[in-house]
């Protein structure tokens, strides 16, 4: 196991005072001194409280296709998902998904950091940006990608293909997005996620018999 560093505290305890009272609010002395150090030990580390925040967004990043590379997702890189996504079944991909945002509801790190994004996307223009890509462009484009590559193989049914990751991606972000203000709604959210990948496909699929089957 990973000893932590300072340098790991010092991103965690920053995410903590960031996801509790925004960045703009949080001083490098306040990091510091959750930290246990004084400030100019912290600027051996990290340059700024920017510098600290990126390396805060990077870290995340690394964690999450830390996670989707161990459910066999590549969202770099759809063309390698696309021969295992031509065989999946709804009762698989329910289950990825719904693990998926389970570990993006549970696990402390990722959900302090949506909760940083979501407060700050209305202070920062820059972070906004940020928020937009990582939480729902980079979602959307990937699964472009897959779809054109699974109608492609005809797997998938024609259509518009941006139309199409709208409608598969969107009810899930909303759905975590629900979980986040309420999470005693966890057990619905995943109900309907449920209820929406099976009719999405059952839309979609081209051979709604093996779909609709367990693996």
């Amino acid at each position: 196991m990973k000893q932590e560093t300072t340098k790991d505290r010092i991103l965690l305890s920053a995410l903590d005072l960031f996801s509790q009272y925004g960045y703009e609010a949080v001083s490098v002395e306040q990091i510091a001194t959750a930290v246990g150090i004084k400030a100019p030990s912290l600027y051996k580390h990290y340059k700024s409280k920017q510098d600290i925040f990126n390396a805060i967004f990077a870290e995340m990043q690394r964690r999450y296709d830390e996670q989707t590379e161990k459910m066999d997702l590549h969202l770099a890189d759809a063309a390698a998902d696309k021969n295992r996504f031509s065989k999946i079944t709804c009762d698989t991909l329910v289950k990825e998904v719904q693990d998926l945002i389970g570990y993006s509801l549970h696990d402390e790190c990722v959900s302090r950091f949506r909760r940083l994004m979501t407060i700050e996307q209305f202070r920062s223009p820059e972070i906004s940006a940020l928020y937009t890509q990582r939480y729902v462009d980079r979602l959307v484009q990937y699964h472009e990608r897959l779809f054109a590559g699974l109608i492609h193989a005809d797997v998938m049914k024609n259509g518009d293909i941006h139309s199409m990751a709208l409608q598969y991606v969107c009810p899930i972000l909303i759905s975590l997005s629900v979980c986040d203000r309420q999470p005693e709604l966890e057990a619905q959210a995943m109900s309907q996620i449920d209820a929406h990948i099976r009719q999405f496909m059952s839309a979609y699929h081209t051979d709604l018999g093996r779909a609709g089957k367990a693996t």
